[in-house]
């Protein structure tokens, strides 16, 4: 008999346990891929001035994600229940703990990244359909200071259409946005397979492949700061750990199968089994995606791809007129896919916040399809709220999205609450030694040390060269204490439901 037999179909909070092995993976794999992977590579080509040190930036993320899933599997085996990253930060630290990282969750993390992958799917939506642009406006911008605007283009009226529709397929119940998820995720994967398979085959120039890694660091990088730069050792420490940013953003979210745990049918061995598996496809094909790139763009036409779009520009290359259209067709199909798991598994979070106490109280309820409604129309609401606003660049006068900046401010926060979660898992070693292990973390202690080792010297390397960007993260952090101030004290008031203890062991 396996290890989680004994759990019944409908769990003790009335989620339906509809979710198996592959409908896991899928759900990973989808949250990974959105835009990042045919996006980012860009930047990191600029700061890096090398392809080779662009694909070992990659390697370093994809240590680093795999290291951080396998330790997760630990504690996902432990607690096999809704809410995921805010339950163990909760268990192990203390509901402060849990409730700043699910305030974040919910104010950026996953709201803002929903909007991001929405307005990513509505701009290649308007390669094929030119009607679809964030400059056609149906109002605005409207000015509420010389800075910030809001307006309503016909590009963000898609991206908020995408999220209503979403969020009503999977309020309607597991099974429906599960069979999306896995649908779109097999297709992007296949996209993604194909960009690979083409750009190896077809894409390989012997020249391009021979000036692309006949060096390490090149002059031509551009400054992290003031005289530093890739082409000198200290350098290129920096911009190593600089570049992770957007590496381990296009990789992130790789967690959000542990907020639906409640809803997998064995937890116990699925959760832990869905990471490992997942993080290691989904790093493997982004390295070959790169690889890719560098083997069919010269290093100059990655780092000035038109908008940074590496990926179209390869497919272009290799097939002229007809490359960037069918790109920005797997583009579509990804950053919908993407969406998807990230509405879907977000709102299980703020279930678990609900039935604590420190989210809206009809979010910890379930409707007819045993889903969280409340919690999903509350995440969507939000998050297509910040597809309208809009940031006015005074020397360009253009106009970019207020969600980019945000989540250029909490990727360090993320990594923060990333270091303390992997933190959890010696913490309840310590604390919850009795606790049932199904799933041991992968080379403890040295493989979480690890983690949390690397993830700090980035951290203190992105708080020091990129401050502009880093401080304002651990501000909107901070913004949860009064609020969990005000939170605790209204529950005082009134009947407070402590949080659910970890399960018991077991019988056989």
């Amino acid at each position: 008999m396996n290890d989680n037999a004994t759990l019944n179909r409908v769990d003790d909070e009335g989620f339906v346990r509809s979710i198996g092995l592959f409908d896991a993976v899928m759900v990973v794999v989808g949250a990974m891929i959105g835009s990042g992977i045919f996006l980012v590579s860009a930047d990191m080509a600029r700061l890096l001035g090398s392809a080779a040190w662009v694909l070992a930036a990659w390697g370093v993320a994809a240590v680093l994600t795999f290291a951080a899933a396998l330790s997760y599997g630990e504690l996902a085996a432990m607690m096999p229940r809704a809410g995921g990253q805010y339950v163990y930060l909760r268990e192990a630290f203390s509901p402060l703990a849990g409730f700043l990282y699910g305030w974040t969750l919910f104010a950026v993390i996953q709201t803002g990244t929903v909007a991001a992958v929405c307005v990513g799917f509505a701009r290649y939506a308007g390669v094929w359909f030119p009607g679809i642009s964030e400059t056609r406006y149906l109002f605005g911008p409207l000015h509420i200071t010389p800075t910030y605007a809001v307006s309503l283009s016909s590009a963000q009226l898609v991206a908020i259409a995408v999220i209503v529709l979403l969020t009503a397929i999977n309020s309607r119940g597991i099974n429906y946005g599960r069979w999306i998820q896995n649908i779109f995720t097999t297709a992007k994967v296949g996209a993604l397979l194909a960009l690979i398979v083409v750009g190896l085959g077809l894409g390989w120039k012997a020249n391009v492949v021979s000036d692309n890694f006949s060096t390490l660091a090149r002059t031509q990088a551009l400054d992290i700061v003031p005289g530093l730069n890739a082409a000198t050792l200290g350098g290129l420490v920096v911009a190593l750990a600089v570049a992770q940013v957007g590496a381990l953003f296009a990789a992130d979210a790789w967690n959000n199968i542990t907020f639906t745990a409640g809803e997998v049918k064995n937890p116990r061995r699925d959760v832990p089994v869905s990471l490992a598996v997942g993080t290691a496809m989904v790093m493997t094909l982004f390295l070959l995606a790169n690889l890719a790139y560098f083997v069919t763009l010269p290093l100059a036409s990655v780092q000035h791809a038109p908008a940074d779009r590496v990926a179209s520009a390869t497919l272009e290359t290799i097939v002229p007129g007809l490359g960037g259209r069918l790109m920005a067709a797997g583009i579509m199909i990804s950053t919908f896919g993407c969406a998807n798991a990230m509405i879907l598994a977000g709102a299980r979070a703020y279930f678990a916040m609900a039935k604590d106490g420190l989210f809206f109280a009809a979010a910890g309820r379930l409707n007819a399809h045993r889903v969280p409604a409340t919690g999903l129309v509350a995440q969507g609401l939000w998050a297509g709220l910040l597809v309208l606003p809009r940031i006015f660049d005074p020397v360009t006068g253009t106009y970019g999205n207020l969600y980019g900046s945000l989540l250029d401010y909490v990727v360090s926060a993320a990594l923060v609450f990333y270091i303390a979660t992997i933190s959890a898992v010696f913490m309840l070693r310590r604390t919850r030694a009795e606790a049932p292990r199904p799933y041991r973390a992968f080379g403890y202690p040295v493989v979480p040390a690890a983690y949390i080792a690397a993830a700090a010297a980035i951290l203190l390397v992105l708080f020091v060269y990129r401050a502009s960007t880093t401080w304002p993260g651990m501000g909107i952090v901070a913004l949860g204490l009064p609020l969990y101030g005000l939170l605790t004290r209204r529950a005082s008031r009134e009947e407070h439901v402590a949080p659910s203890p970890l399960p018991a062991p077991e019988k056989p």
